[in-house]
Protein backbone atom coordinates (compact mmCIF):
# COMPACT_ATOMS: atom_id res chain seq x y z
CA UNK A 1 0.00 0.00 0.00
CA UNK A 2 1.86 2.82 -0.88
CA UNK A 3 1.60 6.25 -2.94
CA UNK A 4 3.88 8.17 -4.92
CA UNK A 5 6.09 10.83 -3.06
CA UNK A 6 5.54 14.51 -4.04
CA UNK A 7 7.64 17.10 -3.80
CA UNK A 8 6.92 20.77 -1.59
CA UNK A 9 5.26 23.04 -3.70
CA UNK A 10 7.47 26.29 -3.38
CA UNK A 11 6.71 29.72 -4.64
CA UNK A 12 9.77 30.39 -6.62
CA UNK A 13 9.84 34.39 -5.42
CA UNK A 14 10.70 32.93 -1.84
CA UNK A 15 13.81 32.74 -0.29
CA UNK A 16 15.22 30.46 2.61
CA UNK A 17 14.17 32.24 5.67
CA UNK A 18 16.89 32.38 8.05
CA UNK A 19 18.41 33.66 11.34
CA UNK A 20 19.49 36.78 9.45
CA UNK A 21 16.22 36.99 7.65
CA UNK A 22 14.60 37.01 11.29
CA UNK A 23 16.24 40.25 12.54
CA UNK A 24 15.90 42.18 9.10
CA UNK A 25 11.76 41.55 9.87
CA UNK A 26 12.18 42.29 13.19
CA UNK A 27 14.25 45.60 11.83
CA UNK A 28 11.18 46.54 9.51
CA UNK A 29 8.36 45.67 11.49
CA UNK A 30 7.13 42.70 9.50
CA UNK A 31 5.32 40.24 11.75
CA UNK A 32 6.97 36.82 11.35
CA UNK A 33 4.70 33.85 10.93
CA UNK A 34 5.44 30.56 12.88
CA UNK A 35 3.85 27.23 13.00
CA UNK A 36 4.39 24.04 14.62
CA UNK A 37 4.59 20.82 12.31
CA UNK A 38 5.58 17.26 12.88
CA UNK A 39 5.47 15.26 9.70
CA UNK A 40 5.60 15.45 6.04
CA UNK A 41 2.03 16.65 5.62
CA UNK A 42 1.99 19.35 7.55
CA UNK A 43 5.13 20.66 6.39
CA UNK A 44 3.81 20.36 3.22
CA UNK A 45 0.91 22.83 4.46
CA UNK A 46 3.23 25.21 6.23
CA UNK A 47 5.62 25.23 3.07
CA UNK A 48 2.17 26.42 0.62
CA UNK A 49 0.80 28.37 3.58
CA UNK A 50 4.14 30.82 3.28
CA UNK A 51 5.05 30.64 7.07
CA UNK A 52 8.28 32.05 8.40
CA UNK A 53 9.12 29.61 10.82
CA UNK A 54 8.35 26.00 11.70
CA UNK A 55 8.59 24.64 14.89
CA UNK A 56 8.92 20.73 15.44
CA UNK A 57 7.72 21.15 18.99
CA UNK A 58 7.53 18.64 21.69
CA UNK A 59 4.03 19.03 21.79
CA UNK A 60 4.19 16.49 19.21
CA UNK A 61 4.11 13.71 22.82
CA UNK A 62 0.06 15.52 22.92
CA UNK A 63 -0.68 16.08 19.20
CA UNK A 64 0.41 13.40 17.53
CA UNK A 65 2.39 10.54 20.01
CA UNK A 66 -0.60 10.41 22.36
CA UNK A 67 1.34 11.47 25.78
CA UNK A 68 -0.53 13.10 28.67
CA UNK A 69 2.09 15.89 28.81
CA UNK A 70 5.26 16.86 26.79
CA UNK A 71 7.57 14.97 29.44
CA UNK A 72 8.07 11.80 28.19
CA UNK A 73 8.64 12.21 24.42
CA UNK A 74 12.40 11.51 23.46
CA UNK A 75 14.79 13.03 21.71
CA UNK A 76 15.09 9.83 19.48
CA UNK A 77 11.43 10.91 18.73
CA UNK A 78 11.79 14.04 17.94
CA UNK A 79 14.95 13.67 15.63
CA UNK A 80 12.57 11.23 13.57
CA UNK A 81 9.66 13.58 13.54
CA UNK A 82 11.73 16.73 12.71
CA UNK A 83 13.49 14.88 9.79
CA UNK A 84 10.09 14.17 7.98
CA UNK A 85 9.13 17.46 8.85
CA UNK A 86 11.88 18.43 7.47
CA UNK A 87 11.56 16.67 4.11
CA UNK A 88 8.54 18.25 3.52
CA UNK A 89 10.61 22.25 3.74
CA UNK A 90 12.63 24.07 1.64
CA UNK A 91 11.48 27.57 2.39
CA UNK A 92 10.64 28.50 6.13
CA UNK A 93 13.86 28.28 8.91
CA UNK A 94 13.51 25.04 10.43
CA UNK A 95 13.65 24.94 14.18
CA UNK A 96 13.90 21.19 16.71
CA UNK A 97 12.62 21.31 20.18
CA UNK A 98 15.19 20.11 22.84
CA UNK A 99 13.08 17.42 25.06
CA UNK A 100 13.23 17.40 28.39
CA UNK A 101 15.81 15.62 29.73
CA UNK A 102 18.28 16.26 26.78
CA UNK A 103 19.57 18.94 27.79
CA UNK A 104 19.16 19.95 31.64
CA UNK A 105 22.02 17.62 33.17
CA UNK A 106 25.42 19.06 31.71
CA UNK A 107 26.81 21.58 28.58
CA UNK A 108 28.19 18.54 27.03
CA UNK A 109 24.45 16.70 27.02
CA UNK A 110 23.29 19.85 25.44
CA UNK A 111 25.49 20.41 22.73
CA UNK A 112 25.21 16.70 22.01
CA UNK A 113 21.58 16.58 21.87
CA UNK A 114 21.15 20.16 19.67
CA UNK A 115 24.16 18.50 17.34
CA UNK A 116 21.77 15.73 16.74
CA UNK A 117 18.84 17.57 15.75
CA UNK A 118 20.98 19.62 13.41
CA UNK A 119 22.85 16.93 12.23
CA UNK A 120 20.58 13.78 11.59
CA UNK A 121 17.40 16.00 11.10
CA UNK A 122 18.31 18.95 8.97
CA UNK A 123 17.07 21.29 12.06
CA UNK A 124 18.21 25.00 11.34
CA UNK A 125 18.11 25.74 14.48
CA UNK A 126 17.15 24.39 18.11
CA UNK A 127 14.61 25.83 20.99
CA UNK A 128 15.19 25.79 24.77
CA UNK A 129 13.01 26.18 27.51
CA UNK A 130 13.99 28.29 30.74
CA UNK A 131 13.91 25.73 33.40
CA UNK A 132 13.03 26.85 37.30
CA UNK A 133 10.01 28.56 38.47
CA UNK A 134 9.03 31.79 37.11
CA UNK A 135 8.45 34.12 40.03
CA UNK A 136 10.73 32.33 42.77
CA UNK A 137 14.37 31.94 43.79
CA UNK A 138 15.11 29.94 41.14
CA UNK A 139 18.85 30.10 39.62
CA UNK A 140 18.89 30.24 36.19
CA UNK A 141 22.61 29.82 35.82
CA UNK A 142 22.31 26.57 35.04
CA UNK A 143 19.47 27.04 31.90
CA UNK A 144 21.59 29.90 30.44
CA UNK A 145 25.25 28.14 30.60
CA UNK A 146 22.80 25.59 28.31
CA UNK A 147 22.24 27.71 26.11
CA UNK A 148 25.66 29.42 25.62
CA UNK A 149 27.09 26.22 24.97
CA UNK A 150 25.47 25.17 22.38
CA UNK A 151 25.61 28.35 20.57
CA UNK A 152 29.27 27.98 21.11
CA UNK A 153 28.97 25.11 19.59
CA UNK A 154 27.99 26.79 16.49
CA UNK A 155 24.02 26.08 16.90
CA UNK A 156 21.50 28.98 16.78
CA UNK A 157 19.37 29.19 19.44
CA UNK A 158 15.69 29.43 20.08
CA UNK A 159 14.43 30.58 23.96
CA UNK A 160 11.10 29.84 25.89
CA UNK A 161 10.47 31.74 28.80
CA UNK A 162 6.94 32.32 30.64
CA UNK A 163 4.79 29.54 30.76
CA UNK A 164 7.57 26.52 29.76
CA UNK A 165 5.58 23.16 29.63
CA UNK A 166 8.33 20.93 30.82
CA UNK A 167 8.43 22.59 34.14
CA UNK A 168 4.27 22.18 34.54
CA UNK A 169 4.82 20.57 38.12
CA UNK A 170 7.17 23.57 39.22
CA UNK A 171 4.61 26.34 38.20
CA UNK A 172 2.00 24.70 39.31
CA UNK A 173 0.17 23.54 36.50
CA UNK A 174 -0.40 25.07 32.76
CA UNK A 175 -1.17 28.64 33.57
CA UNK A 176 -0.42 32.03 32.85
CA UNK A 177 2.85 34.00 34.13
CA UNK A 178 3.86 37.10 34.95
CA UNK A 179 0.39 37.96 36.44
CA UNK A 180 2.10 39.70 39.59
CA UNK A 181 4.74 42.38 39.94
CA UNK A 182 7.20 39.33 41.04
CA UNK A 183 6.59 36.99 38.15
CA UNK A 184 6.52 39.79 35.73
CA UNK A 185 10.05 41.11 36.53
CA UNK A 186 10.85 37.44 36.52
CA UNK A 187 9.64 37.02 32.99
CA UNK A 188 11.79 40.09 31.82
CA UNK A 189 14.84 38.55 33.52
CA UNK A 190 14.67 35.62 31.94
CA UNK A 191 14.09 36.99 28.40
CA UNK A 192 16.91 39.40 28.93
CA UNK A 193 19.13 36.01 30.44
CA UNK A 194 18.20 34.46 26.99
CA UNK A 195 18.72 37.46 24.89
CA UNK A 196 22.27 38.16 26.42
CA UNK A 197 23.06 34.52 25.94
CA UNK A 198 23.29 35.29 22.43
CA UNK A 199 19.68 33.40 21.57
CA UNK A 200 18.81 34.08 18.30
CA UNK A 201 15.05 34.28 19.32
CA UNK A 202 12.52 33.99 22.30
CA UNK A 203 9.08 32.41 22.72
CA UNK A 204 7.02 33.98 25.02
CA UNK A 205 4.28 31.93 26.04
CA UNK A 206 1.34 32.89 28.19
CA UNK A 207 2.00 36.16 29.34
CA UNK A 208 -0.18 39.00 30.43
CA UNK A 209 -0.04 41.11 26.91
CA UNK A 210 0.44 44.17 29.18
CA UNK A 211 3.40 42.42 30.28
CA UNK A 212 4.80 41.58 26.99
CA UNK A 213 4.34 44.58 25.62
CA UNK A 214 6.41 46.03 28.43
CA UNK A 215 9.71 43.65 28.27
CA UNK A 216 9.35 44.27 24.06
CA UNK A 217 10.91 47.65 24.77
CA UNK A 218 14.27 45.94 26.20
CA UNK A 219 14.35 42.71 23.24
CA UNK A 220 16.79 43.40 20.82
CA UNK A 221 15.62 39.75 18.98
CA UNK A 222 12.62 38.77 17.83
CA UNK A 223 9.84 37.95 20.32
CA UNK A 224 7.40 35.04 19.12
CA UNK A 225 4.35 35.36 20.90
CA UNK A 226 1.65 32.52 22.12
CA UNK A 227 -0.56 33.60 24.32
CA UNK A 228 1.30 37.24 25.19
CA UNK A 229 -0.38 39.73 23.01
CA UNK A 230 -0.18 41.94 20.32
CA UNK A 231 3.15 43.69 20.51
CA UNK A 232 5.55 40.54 20.16
CA UNK A 233 7.81 40.45 16.49
CA UNK A 234 6.04 37.58 15.62
CA UNK A 235 3.35 34.81 16.70
CA UNK A 236 2.71 30.71 17.27
CA UNK A 237 0.03 27.97 16.88
CA UNK A 238 0.29 24.65 17.44
CA UNK A 239 -0.45 23.36 13.96
CA UNK A 240 -3.53 21.04 15.15
CA UNK A 241 -4.79 23.45 17.73
CA UNK A 242 -5.51 26.10 14.53
CA UNK A 243 -6.68 23.60 12.22
CA UNK A 244 -9.18 21.93 14.72
CA UNK A 245 -7.41 18.35 14.78
CA UNK A 246 -6.84 17.92 17.96
CA UNK A 247 -9.59 17.78 20.44
CA UNK A 248 -7.61 18.13 23.83
CA UNK A 249 -6.86 21.08 26.00
CA UNK A 250 -7.78 24.07 24.31
CA UNK A 251 -5.62 27.18 25.99
CA UNK A 252 -7.20 30.55 25.74
CA UNK A 253 -5.05 32.09 23.70
CA UNK A 254 -5.98 29.24 20.32
CA UNK A 255 -7.70 30.18 17.91
CA UNK A 256 -9.13 27.80 15.43
CA UNK A 257 -8.81 28.76 11.75
CA UNK A 258 -10.46 25.39 10.25
CA UNK A 259 -12.05 22.43 11.73
CA UNK A 260 -9.90 19.40 10.16
CA UNK A 261 -10.77 16.42 12.39
CA UNK A 262 -14.32 16.69 11.69
CA UNK A 263 -14.26 17.17 7.90
CA UNK A 264 -11.65 13.92 8.67
CA UNK A 265 -13.57 12.00 10.33
CA UNK A 266 -17.08 12.97 7.90
CA UNK A 267 -14.58 11.56 5.19
CA UNK A 268 -13.97 8.28 6.52
CA UNK A 269 -17.36 7.80 7.57
CA UNK A 270 -18.65 8.56 4.25
CA UNK A 271 -15.28 6.10 2.79
CA UNK A 272 -16.69 3.01 5.24
CA UNK A 273 -20.48 3.46 4.50
CA UNK A 274 -19.88 2.89 0.69
CA UNK A 275 -17.87 -0.10 1.44
CA UNK A 276 -20.45 -1.76 3.71
CA UNK A 277 -22.98 -0.74 0.89
CA UNK A 278 -20.90 -2.32 -1.81
CA UNK A 279 -20.52 1.21 -3.51
CA UNK A 280 -17.06 1.27 -3.01
CA UNK A 281 -14.53 0.53 -5.30
CA UNK A 282 -16.49 1.54 -8.67
CA UNK A 283 -15.89 0.30 -11.96
CA UNK A 284 -13.47 3.22 -12.51
CA UNK A 285 -11.23 2.24 -9.61
CA UNK A 286 -10.35 -0.78 -10.91
CA UNK A 287 -7.35 -1.46 -13.21
CA UNK A 288 -8.26 -3.93 -16.75
CA UNK A 289 -6.45 -7.13 -18.20
CA UNK A 290 -6.42 -7.64 -21.94
CA UNK A 291 -9.45 -10.36 -22.48
CA UNK A 292 -7.41 -13.13 -24.20
CA UNK A 293 -4.46 -12.71 -21.36
CA UNK A 294 -7.42 -13.30 -18.51
CA UNK A 295 -9.06 -16.10 -20.65
CA UNK A 296 -5.64 -17.22 -20.80
CA UNK A 297 -4.98 -16.78 -17.22
CA UNK A 298 -8.29 -18.69 -15.98
CA UNK A 299 -7.56 -21.32 -18.22
CA UNK A 300 -4.12 -21.92 -15.88
CA UNK A 301 -5.96 -21.41 -12.66
CA UNK A 302 -9.33 -23.83 -13.31
CA UNK A 303 -10.41 -25.49 -10.16
CA UNK A 304 -8.59 -29.14 -10.42
CA UNK A 305 -6.19 -28.46 -12.83
CA UNK A 306 -2.66 -28.95 -11.29
CA UNK A 307 -0.17 -26.53 -12.42
CA UNK A 308 3.30 -24.86 -12.27
CA UNK A 309 4.44 -21.33 -11.73
CA UNK A 310 7.59 -21.70 -12.82
CA UNK A 311 6.27 -23.20 -16.44
CA UNK A 312 5.00 -19.67 -16.91
CA UNK A 313 7.67 -17.22 -16.06
CA UNK A 314 10.54 -18.34 -18.52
Amino acid sequence: MSTPPRKPEVAPERRPVTVRRLAEMKQAGEPIVMVTAYDYPSAQVAEAAAVDVVLVGDSAANTVLGYESTIPVSLDEMVMLAAATRRGLSTPLLVGDLPFGSYQASDRQAIKSATRLIKEAGCDAVKIEMAGVSGGLADKRESISRARSIIAAGIPVMGHVGLTPQSTAALGGYRAQGRTAREAVQVADDALALQDAGCFAIVFEAVPSAVAETVMERMQVPVIGIGAGPATDGQVLVFHDLLGIYEGHQARFVKRYAEIKRAMVEGVRAYADEVRQHRFPAPEHGYSIDPDELERFREIVSPGKAWDVADFMS
